[in-house]
């Protein structure tokens, strides 16, 4: 019998939630498992991942197959490098080390994560401030330019009103 270490649907329409499970890999997807090992639940954010560590590894020592969803998870939480560690025949402190340097260069990662993902975000909120700049820049030239627009059209009123006389004078010097 060939064990797996897979995901098991569970939820509802259009909100799963999934269940890894150990599971004889001749089952159907959401069939009998032999253990339930933890649970994902991609709708929560952020994500949740809960794994058994002792559960995985003792399946894994079994000979248990993870399926590639559940082997990223085990990586996520450090469960493969720890397996891997006792495979390698390490003892208990220097697994524990190797997990410690592990852990902080996770926490590294994830410093550098927000340090960019907040980067990001003064570049959008400079672009938005600019823009914004630059739109009030153009509504007061526009606001200038209907000014000017609206003087020129009043001294254009007051120009026709001087030009019919100068017409007239015109028109009488034709007739003489």
């Amino acid at each position: 019998m060939s064990v797996k270490l897979r995901l098991t649907r569970m939820g509802r329409k259009k909100l799963p939630y999934y269940r890894i499970v150990a599971i004889d890999s001749r089952k159907r997807r959401d069939g009998e498992y032999l253990d339930k090992i933890g649970h994902y639940n991609p709708v929560s954010d952020p994500v949740e991942i809960v794994i058994d560590k002792e559960k995985a590894i003792s399946w894994l020592e079994k000979g248990a197959i993870p399926s590639d969803t559940v082997k990223s998870f085990m990586s996520r939480k450090g469960i493969l490098l720890e397996w891997d560690l006792k495979k390698q025949g390490l003892d208990a402190d220097a697994i524990e080390k190797e997990l410690a340097k592990w852990r902080q260069q996770q926490e590294d990662r994830t410093k550098r994560k927000e340090a960019m993902a907040a980067m990001k975000q003064r570049e959008v909120e400079n672009e938005v401030a600019k823009k914004e700049a630059e739109e009030k820049a153009q509504a007061e030239a526009d606001a200038a330019a209907a000014a000017a627009e609206a003087e020129a059209e009043e001294v254009a009123e007051e120009a026709p009103a001087e030009e019919p006389e100068a017409d007239a004078e015109s028109e009488d010097k034709v007739e003489e």
